[in-house]
């Protein structure tokens, strides 16, 4: 069963869980938490067009599918039979394995578009077969139906990482971090300090520098958090180095 927000307030961060809904209004956003690294798969449905876009593929295609059909029902464009709801698009924000999983398996079922951060594309078409339809660099837009994604390039983590900031305007800023910020610090370098001060630069430089403490960050896995929680704590990740 969904659990469906009406949180109104943009400077509150939104619960995830394992099945939660947000109508925001031009889009709707369902995050499902997926996988034994319990990653959250993001699908915005724009409710003037019934496009879906899909963020991470994550893991558990029997999941993703039934999370694909609940965003096609609400937009009235649910599948008939066996088919797979509508999905126009799969953003993934990295390469790693915990976020490609089901890749190959939705976007076979879908006929999707795929894209990637430049970087990280080539590997993600090794690992999963799939290739990858546009490679996404620092300022590109995505579209979801009448809605535009920003891309941020946030390199450390990978090389190809990448964020999704859609501007929701009384609906607040959301935006789509991977694994490259999570409450609490960036993600991991693996003790890099070259990666980590990539990431931490381009964190600040590109996140935290432009946009408003109102806005809701939806990290790769765990709960979300806004950039007003974490702004105060940028001085000490530095400075520890992680």
């Amino acid at each position: 069963m969904s659990t469906r927000s009406e949180n109104s307030d943009p400077a509150t961060p939104l619960p995830h869980g394992a099945d939660a809904v947000h109508p925001l209004g031009p889009l709707i956003l369902r995050t499902a938490s997926v996988g034994p690294m319990d990653n959250n798969a993001y699908l915005l449905t724009c409710t003037a067009t019934g496009e879906q876009l899909l963020i991470d593929a994550a893991a558990e295609p029997d999941r993703l599918r039934a999370l694909l059909a609940e965003g096609a029902g609400e937009a009235g464009g649910g599948a008939a039979g066996d088919a797979w709801a509508r999905l126009d698009q799969v953003v993934t924000t990295h390469r790693h394995h915990d976020h490609i999983g089901a890749l190959a398996e939705v976007v076979a079922a879908t006929g999707a578009r795929t894209a990637a951060g430049a970087e990280d594309a080539v590997a993600i078409r090794e690992q999963t077969g799939t290739a990858i339809d546009a490679s996404l660099a620092h300022g590109d837009r995505v579209r979801v139906g009448e809605a535009e994604l920003e891309v941020i390039a946030l390199r450390g983590h990978t090389p190809g990482s990448i964020a999704l900031l859609w501007r929701g305007g009384e609906h607040g800023d959301h935006l789509f971090t991977g694994d490259s910020l999570f409450p609490g610090g960036v993600g991991n370098t693996d003790h890099d300090p070259v990666r980590f001060g990539q990431l931490i630069d381009d964190v600040e430089e590109r996140v935290f520098a432009v946009l408003p403490d109102a806005t809701r960050v939806h990290p790769g896995h765990g709960d979300g958090t806004t950039l007003g929680d974490e702004r105060p704590a940028l001085a000490q990740w530095r400075e520890r180095g992680w």
